[in-house]
């Protein structure tokens, strides 16, 4: 029995196999590339949220926590940014126009809703790339594949006698490409299902604070206006 050498079968191969071969390994390696760096960003967005949603509702004054907040304005990420943009622009508008708490009410929330934009954006950043990969990648290899069986029966052409041993080895390669295409697709297509997956209770946990914040937010406007 010959052992498989996966080189050796690269080696081989036609120069358009190869090319592929060589792309569907330039994907796998993005990708990984992309899922660890994603779920880093992901997780580090997850530990703020949490921490200062811990901190908004222990009782602080917004005015102290936006002071806080403002402190490091360049560096604000996640639910402490909408919470900046929403009471930054909460804090404006009702200097001047206290007494139309509706107007200023809703822009801070379209302020807010921009912010979260900003933050989703961010967070979505490369992850439909990993979708991209796994998408195409296993027609990718699949190409190859079929230009490298087709140059395998074409060079039995130019035998007397076809036999397995002279066949296997053109086919061989040639299946490596899809073999290659799969490794990189299935990685890729897994983590965008997850990360993506990640994002959407992100958003869901940003729209849940957003809301939260608004209604303190109401409260204030209109308890302050009829004063």
């Amino acid at each position: 029995m010959t052992d498989m050498n996966i080189l050796d079968l690269f080696l081989k191969a036609s120069l358009l196999v190869k090319l592929i071969m060589l792309i569907l390994i330039c994907f796998s390696v993005a990708s990984w590339a992309i899922i660890i760096q994603r779920t880093r960003i992901l997780n580090a967005a997850t530990r703020d949220a949490e921490a200062f949603e811990e901190n908004f509702w222990s009782g602080v004054e917004l005015s102290r926590l936006y002071q806080e907040s403002q402190a490091r304005r360049d560096s604000l990420t996640g639910s402490e940014q909408i919470f900046y943009a929403g009471f930054k622009e909460f804090a404006r508008l009702y200097r001047a126009n206290k007494h139309a708490p509706e107007s200023v009410i809703e822009g801070a929330l379209r302020a807010m809703r921009i912010s979260m934009n900003h933050e989703l954006e961010a967070l979505e950043n490369h992850i439909s790339f990993l979708g991209t990969v796994g998408s195409i990648s296993p027609y990718i290899g699949l190409f190859g594949t079929v230009w490298g069986i087709m140059r395998a029966f074409i060079a039995l052409g130019v035998v007397k006698q076809a036999t397995l041993h002279i066949v296997a080895p053109g086919i061989a390669e040639a299946l490596i490409a899809t073999a290659i295409g799969l490794f990189a697709a299935i990685p890729a297509v897994m983590a965008y299902n997850y990360l993506n997956q990640r994002v959407n209770k992100l958003e869901q946990n940003y729209g849940n604070f957003m809301e939260e914040f608004t209604a303190i937010l109401h409260r204030q406007a209109f308890s302050s206006d009829s004063k």
